[in-house]
């Protein structure tokens, strides 16, 4: 069967696949017939690099970009499993990440080619660092790809035709300090994307703005949606609120995802400035990476058309699991709507007895089986099996049901915080801390915050004689971690409050911070 991207370019060659329009004036398109030259010719430079289909790991890392839509196309063509790697993590967090996934490749933004120049004694695994957009050169022993792609043939890759559509491999963030890599074979609940796209009312017109960064599962995720039905792509390489709205006049945006931080940051600008950019096109505005609040929907639906609002629930373990349609948006404030196709959901007690009641007080943790849920965390099974209950997969939440069938997430098992859309598990910023050594022990978690959603907290115990101020915690923080992942306050106590055997009570040091507050996330 023909890659569909490949039958795009014979049926709508000249349409226009993804356009990349900067505030400074710079604009670079592509259309179908060109993206699928320019992937097939990257597949092929990567085939002579010897890049085994069906088996090779590529990590890609950039700021939004043409470059990175036409890498995500090359390696779904040569079945290889493509790692999206979060440019803003540290040197270290970007050295696990690149080693345990077993890369060979690294493609990289000429932005972020430093980076791998600074940590590449650690990975010794990759062959090829390949630098695009590198006009004004690339670091030592690194290979400027763009002139490569140049001299290389547009012709289909030839590959076996037992392989597979490429795999994806996510990394989240870990329970234990660790991040896990959450794996996705590449055909993998295309049956269940494709009821979505119905469900939500996707069309080949449409067209798709990504509002965040690609390495994120959702506006990634959505993004291979418009690619496959054929939809025009607007990229833009950074966020910024008023540009945000110059790219949806301008290419009259229909339909995209967006955590709630960058839709605030909208709203939030001046009534004039709003005044002079229409939003009437947009028709799908796919509200997730984090709960929207009632307040931020009222806010938006005064502002956006009003039938354009869907929220969904979902994971990038588990994938889309829940849709609250726009005429529910305002009649069930709090939900994240009923499950979406295909998708069955259960809630188990903490003894592992299904939960069938309704209302706040029949709460339980959320299970999903559906054929999206991810296959496995890659080298790291025990973690997967973990999170299984009777063929039902699990990221923590906990949540109830009402009486028609809505389910409201109410709280987190795990202690995972969300900030501006992005996932954040205390484990590994309070392993980092720990190496402080004034820091006798350290619990982080997350504070509610109205910008971000929530921010991280922490509360430390200094050693006797150490001495420690917030800044220092921070500074310390911002040393091994990515800056999202840095506490932006932190108190101080003589001991943590624990458990009989030693566990620390984080609820107890929660709840001052989330008191009054009907949800605890």
């Amino acid at each position: 069967m023909a890659d569909f991207l490949t039958a795009h370019s014979i049926t709508q060659p000249n349409k226009l696949a993804v356009v990349d329009d900067r505030p400074d004036g710079t604009v670079r398109q592509l259309s179908y017939s060109e993206l699928n030259a320019r992937a097939n010719q990257l597949a092929n430079v990567l085939l002579g690099m010897g890049v085994v289909p069906g088996d090779s790991k590529v990590v890609w890392c950039g700021q939004n970009s043409i470059g990175l839509v036409v890498m995500i196309n090359a390696a779904r063509k040569l079945g290889v499993t493509a790692v999206p790697l979060n440019y803003r993590l540290s040197d270290e967090e970007a050295a696990y990440v690149t080693d345990h996934c077993d890369a060979t490749i690294v493609y990289v933004d000429a932005e972020f080619a430093p980076m791998f120049a600074r940590i590449r004694d650690q990975l010794p695994k990759v062959q090829e660092y390949l630098v695009f957009d590198g006009d004004d050169g690339v670091p030592d022993g690194m290979t400027a790809i763009d002139p490569l792609m140049d001299a290389a043939s547009t012709g289909e890759p030839e590959i076996p035709a037992a392989i597979e559509a490429g795999s994806t491999m996510i990394y989240t963030s870990g329970t234990t300090g660790k991040p896990k890599g959450a794996l996705r074979r590449g055909t993998q609940g295309a049956a269940q994307s494709a009821a979505l796209m119905a469900h939500i009312g996707y069309v080949p017109d449409d067209v798709y703005i990504p509002t965040g960064p690609l390495y994120h599962s959702g506006p990634g995720g959505f993004m291979a949606i418009a690619l496959a039905l054929g939809q025009t792509i607007v990229l833009q390489r950074k966020f910024k609120p008023e540009d945000w709205l110059r790219l949806v006049q301008k290419y009259r945006v229909t339909s995209t995802f967006s955590a709630p931080t960058p839709i605030r940051m909208i709203c939030n600008l001046p009534d004039d400035v709003k005044a002079q950019y229409d939003v009437s096109s947009i028709k799908r505005m796919i509200a997730n990476a984090a709960p929207w609040s009632f307040a931020l929907k009222q806010m938006y639906l005064a502002y956006f058309p009003g039938d354009s609002l869907f929220e969904v629930y979902g994971s990038t373990e588990l994938g889309v699991n829940c849709v609250l349609r726009p005429e529910d948006q305002l009649r069930k404030p709090g939900s994240c709507g009923k499950p979406s196709p295909m998708v069955e959901i259960k809630l188990f007690d903490d003894d592992g007895n299904e939960v069938t009641g309704t209302g706040p007080e029949h709460t339980g943790e959320l299970f999903v089986k559906s054929p999206s849920v991810f296959a496995d965390y890659y080298k790291q099974h025990d973690k997967f099996m973990a999170d299984n209950k009777h063929g039902y997969q699990t990221v923590g939440d906990i949540a109830y049901r009402d009486d028609e069938g809505y389910i409201y997430i109410c709280d987190r098992k795990k202690d995972m915080i969300i900030s501006g859309g992005m996932n954040i598990y205390p484990a590994e910023i309070e392993a980092s801390l720990e190496h402080h050594p004034d820091v006798l022990e350290v619990a982080v978690f997350g504070t509610p915050s109205e910008e971000w959603g929530e921010t991280v907290h922490a509360v430390v115990v200094v050693r006797e004689g150490g001495s420690m101020t917030a800044d220092d915690v921070m500074a310390f923080a911002r040393e091994h971690l990515a800056s999202y992942k840095v506490p932006r306050s932190v108190t101080f106590m003589d001991e943590l409050p624990k458990t009989g055997s030693g566990k620390v009570l984080k609820r107890e040091l929660r709840a001052p911070f989330w008191a009054g507050r009907d949800s605890k996330v």
